[in-house]
């Protein structure tokens, strides 16, 4: 089997909106949205995107491409090796729109894609290779050095961007999360029915699961950075955790907010 290559060595992934500042002289800053599973991260990252013009970064999006091209080459979830070889021959572009991004692998357009179960699946299963996972920090890094990022994930204020300007940890009661995530899902009956309750109590107990593997790992564990801004959303409204992470960000741009705002539609 060949040498893997090196995470430090790879190639970076694409992106319009590549770095070539070094670190500490960015002019914009990187935005790091970190916490558990269900908190309502993306939701919070696209919103700040929209509102002060930045990229939202999508590590998630990220593994989920690398997960639909070992999908496509027929790889195994579990050999590191190959899929190392594989993210060193892979082009992954995050382009922004108003909507969200558009997430590019190998120039073709795969948004909708790497939503799909089967990507979903594989991509948790790719993301637990340590030395995967370091080549894609290094990647990350590429892509956000410059700033005027917004950056969502388990590991960024603390593993990815142990620098970024606006740290926020995202967090929330377990109960509270499964309801949230049960409610996105929508899989209540087309019959109308009452929803299930032991369903419900299935989303929790997976919650609970992700949350024990990602706040005990050994490889970056889920916790908020000693200087993050923890915000605990159990009893507050969408809007008012917006209001909240806005206002740590207007306070980083202070005291010329205006010209970082996306132009009036």
């Amino acid at each position: 089997m060949s040498t893997p290559p090196d995470p430090s060595s790879a190639r970076p992934f694409g992106s319009r909106f590549a770095a070539s500042a070094e670190a500490g002289k960015r002019d914009r800053p990187v935005i790091a949205i970190d916490g558990p599973a269900g908190a309502g991260k993306s939701t919070l990252a696209a919103h700040l995107a929209r509102r002060f013009g930045f990229l939202n970064l999508e590590t998630g999006a990220m593994y989920r491409a690398l997960a639909l091209k070992a999908i496509e080459n027929d790889l195994d979830f579990d050999e590191e090796a190959p899929l190392l070889t594989l993210a060193s021959q892979t082009n992954i572009a995050l382009e922004p729109h108003r909507d969200g991004n558009r997430v590019l692998l190998d120039k073709q357009d795969v948004s909708r894609r790497v939503r799909d179960p089967d990507v979903t699946a594989a991509a948790s299963r790719v993301s637990i290779h340590p030395q995967l996972r370091a080549w894609m920090v290094a990647q990350q890094r590429a892509l956000g050095l410059a700033g005027g990022v917004v950056m969502e994930g388990r590991d960024i204020g603390t593993a990815v961007f142990p620098d970024a300007e606006v740290k926020i940890f995202l967090d929330a009661a377990p109960e509270v999360r499964g309801s949230r995530r049960f409610q996105q899902n929508s899989i209540a009956p087309i019959t109308a029915a009452p929803p299930d309750a032991l369903t419900a109590a299935a989303i929790l107990r997976d919650l609970q699961e992700r949350d024990s593997r990602d706040r005990n790992r050994v490889d970056s564990p889920l916790r908020p950075a000693v200087d993050a801004n923890v915000i605990d959303s159990t009893s507050l409204t969408l809007t008012e955790v917006i209001d909240r992470a806005e206002e740590l960000v207007r306070a980083h741009l202070a005291p010329d907010p205006a010209r970082h705002t996306l132009p009036p539609t």
